[in-house]
């Protein structure tokens, strides 16, 4: 019993932050635009100095803070130019969002021998963070 309580309850809590976002859209721009910029930089910084702790090669935390760097631009964008018609745009980063999750595990997959457990986990982590914002992104896109 306790478990369907508490999936009862992380269904409430996702519904009220889907809800939330629905009357402040502009805003979940701006949340996605702050974490893929956490996320370039900090990606960014594990390729210069600490790569060896995380065991991703360069190379390929290079493209994945390229990518962060322009999902962050495309989110400030749109945060900062549009004025209407918000759900389109919703849409693509959301499902950006989702290839980004998807290259994330086949390179957790491809490198998983490399990949030291700091490195799992802070993949790990980023992929659920990034489902979770873009679940609610396709939801506030598909919201009337």
């Amino acid at each position: 019993m306790t478990r369907i309580n508490a999936k009862l309850h992380e269904n409430v809590g996702m519904k009220s932050l889907i809800k939330s976002f629905v009357g402040k859209q502009k805003t979940l721009f701006l949340v996605d635009s702050l974490g893929a910029f956490m996320t370039a930089v900090f990606l960014f910084m594990i390729e210069l100095q600490f790569s060896g702790y995380f065991g991703m090669p360069k190379k390929e935390l290079m493209y994945l803070s390229v990518i962060a760097g322009c999902f962050c631009m495309y989110s400030v964008t749109c945060f900062l130019f549009l004025k209407r018609n918000l759900r389109p745009f919703f849409k693509v980063i959301g499902v950006a969002n989702l290839f980004y999750c998807a290259l994330t595990i086949g390179l957790l997959i491809a490198y998983y021998p490399l990949l030291t457990t700091i490195g799992m986990s802070y993949f790990l982590m980023e992929i659920v963070i990034i489902c979770v914002l873009s679940y609610v992104e396709l939801h506030v896109a598909t919201v009337n």
